[in-house]
């Protein structure tokens, strides 16, 4: 007597796509501009504010049309990327209008413009706009790898948008920096979309060259130096870095875009020589720009000595108010809606707004912030690391750097430690362009993370996958 037992077929572990903790998580990050919002009208006018209920429940249908999507269409992707970019979007929005009450600010506007139009409900706007863009990221772009087909056109369509700000009757300098575009009445900073464009490129261009860029020539001081026909591509970015500097008085633009290629490079090599070369070409290129670069020269000497010039240049002055905005905040700051960085000015809500958090919400307050685009950051690059190609682990990574290195060069810039760029922060900061580029900078690193995260599918079964044991007794 025997007796035949058959095991079932093995099939694919079927991973968590953790979207419930995502669900959470924006709940969170919905609630917690929402009670900022109410802190502010308590602290001005000691009640309630009146536009709280269609604050937030904006707020929460923008984060639920995004939940709904990369439920649908990325369910493996990351569940902390949506919720962090959308706490930080929320309290951009509290901190532009806590601005907006100012006295000072609808005064000035009156005298210099002749009326006052909030800029609160306009970045509502751009916000939904940017969650648009982010839908339209996950919906066309169903594998990130299509990009790579579009290389070169990525790099001729990122010299276009670069190039834009210069064409007379289209650009428009402000302050001094031409970086600026005016369509149909609208003003684009198209250097925000040219930085995920640039990214695309590069990321398509070092897959193929890496090889060759690794090569060494010969070794100097502990460092493996390229050999001199390798040196070519990071030259070009140099150049054109140095251009936008000159002919656009651009610093923080040309600063991330040759950064960010260094950063790529360094990841498609791991040669440290390039760090190091892209560190000294850049210094050299800021020092020789600045020389004879008056916009650039007065940002250096706000930077140096702001009290010194503080009645001569409207760069120093502004950053004698924001030094003092810092340190009248401590450690907890003086709470939100009861600080003084309106007397800023112009950029309170823009160039300065991150010295409204460091006022309002102290040192703690900054520290947190700083933890949410670290945690941005830190979650672009694990996505880099998941990723099964190349090129989505240089896309990924670029993307990345590029969102770190603008963090640091506007907070650097604000908290003086390196000179003012004139660059925005992050989904903070009053701008159309910024928030909408960097909605769409946070659809790819979903897809990607999606990529490299869904489970891969189960193969075929086969005639072997039963298994027969024969027991006899």
């Amino acid at each position: 007597m025997s007796v035949v037992t058959n095991t079932t077929t093995i099939g694919a572990i079927e991973a968590p796509s953790r979207r419930n903790t995502e669900l959470a998580l924006l709940a969170f990050a919905v609630v917690i501009p929402v009670f900022a919002y109410l802190n502010v009208g308590l602290a001005i006018d000691g009640k309630v504010p009146a536009g709280m209920l269609g604050y937030g429940l904006g707020l929460a249908l923008l984060a639920g049309v995004a939940h709904l999507v990369v439920r649908k269409w990325a369910p493996y992707a990351d569940p902390l990327l949506l919720p962090l970019a959308t706490l930080l979007n929320g309290m951009g929005l509290v901190l532009i209008w806590r601005l907006d009450q100012s006295p000072r600010l609808i005064a000035k506007s009156i005298r210099d413009f002749g009326s006052f139009s909030p800029d609160a409900p306009k970045q509502m706007l751009y916000s939904a706009i940017g969650i648009a863009m982010f839908v339209g990221v996950l919906l066309l772009l169903k594998d990130h790898r299509v990009l790579q087909r579009y290389t070169y056109i990525s790099m001729a369509t990122a010299l276009v948008l670069l190039l834009l700000p210069l064409v007379p009757g289209l650009g428009s300098p402000v302050y001094g920096a031409k970086i600026w575009i005016n369509v149909a009445g609208f003003s684009i900073q198209p250097g925000e979309f040219a930085k995920i464009v640039l990214a695309v490129f590069f990321s398509g261009y070092l897959m193929v060259k890496r090889d060759a860029l690794a090569l060494a020539s010969r070794r100097f001081m502990g460092l493996y130096l390229p050999r001199g026909r390798d040196l070519g591509p990071i030259l070009t970015i140099w150049a054109v870095s140095l251009l936008i500097l000159i002919f656009e008085n651009d610093l923080g633009t040309s600063l991330l875009f040759f950064g960010m290629f260094v950063i790529m490079l360094y990841v498609a090599t791991e040669r440290t020589s390039w760090i190091v070369m892209g560190l000294l070409m850049s210094i050299a290129g800021a020092v020789g720009v600045a020389s004879f670069a008056g916009h650039v020269q007065a940002r250096v000497d706000a930077w140096a000595d702001p009290f010194s010039c503080a009645d001569k240049i409207a760069a120093c002055d502004q950053m004698a108010d924001v030094l003092m905005s810092f340190g009248s905040g401590g450690i907890l700051g003086t709470g939100l809606g009861q600080g003084n960085s309106d007397l800023i000015g112009f950029a309170a809500n823009s160039d300065f707004i991150f010295a409204t958090v460091g006022e309002e919400l102290g040192l703690t307050g900054v520290m947190v912030f700083l933890l949410f685009y670290g945690l941005i950051v830190e979650r672009g690059i694990r996505t880099a690391l998941a990723a099964r190609d190349p090129f989505g682990k240089l896309l990924a990574m670029g993307l990345s750097g590029a969102f770190a290195l603008q963090i640091f060069v506007v907070a650097g810039g604000v908290m003086g430690l390196i000179p003012l760029t004139g660059m925005t922060m992050p989904f903070l900061a009053y701008g159309g362009s910024s928030v909408i580029a960097n909605w769409a900078l946070i659809g790819i690193l979903i897809r990607i993370s999606d990529t490299a995260r869904r489970p891969a599918p189960a193969p075929a079964p086969s005639p072997d996958a039963e298994m027969t044991q024969v027991v006899r007794p």
